[in-house]
């Protein structure tokens, strides 16, 4: 079987085969450019609508798994903010630059310099064989500095704890242990294997 990334965001897809190393394919390699409207309240809720959809609408679709993941950034100090709306948070077409922008001018106007967050990571798997959920976490310090230049989205602002350097610094084959995205995925990796199996 196929497994199909349910996203086309393409740092996760490059961090989801480093991780797997396996066959993965985005979606966009059968269905073209679609969009998946996230209107579910959890990242639970929007990683399921996202595998389902796509998946139902592969020809085939018994030739298939679905993996998705919502993910995003929780800050207890700003109320949960980025959280579902971590990849849009300064808007539809928002650049990862310009959600750190915004998330720093909200922590600056409470005159927060750092506080704690983590990173969630919600996994579905969409096959024949139904429909699966699993959930991963890291959690650590979140700075208005920002640090590094590898990773993607608020990772130059976000040090796990127990390490010094943000996930911006760390090296790829370290943050391919620790992520919230690999620990989910780690998770994921036996529900993949056993609809691989059958």
């Amino acid at each position: 079987m196929t497994i199909v990334l349910a996203t086309s965001n393409k740092g996760k897809l490059k961090e989801f085969k480093e991780m797997c190393q396996a066959n993965i394919i985005s979606f966009q390699e059968i269905l073209g450019d679609i969009e998946v409207d996230e209107t579910e309240d959890s990242f639970q809720g929007n990683s399921i609508l996202k595998s389902q959809t796509i998946y139902n609408m592969l020809p085939n679709k018994e030739n298939y798994i679905v993996v998705a993941d919502d993910s995003g950034l929780v800050v207890p100090s700003l109320d949960g903010e980025p959280g579902i709306y971590s990849a849009r948070y300064a808007g539809e077409s928002a650049s990862d630059r310009d959600n750190i922008d915004k998330l720093v001018s909200k922590l600056k106007d409470k005159n927060i310099n750092s506080c704690e967050a983590n990173y969630t990571c919600a996994i579905s798997i969409v096959s024949k064989y139904g429909t699966y959920c699993i959930h991963g976490w890291v959690y650590g310090d979140l700075s208005t500095t920002l640090k590094g230049d590898k990773g993607f989205g608020y990772d130059p602002l976000f040090t796990p704890f127990g390490y010094n350097q943000t996930m911006a610094q760390i090296d790829n084959s370290l943050k391919s242990k620790i992520s919230h995205r690999a620990k989910a995925l780690e998770l994921a990796k036996p529900i993949i294997e056993m609809c691989n199996r059958y």
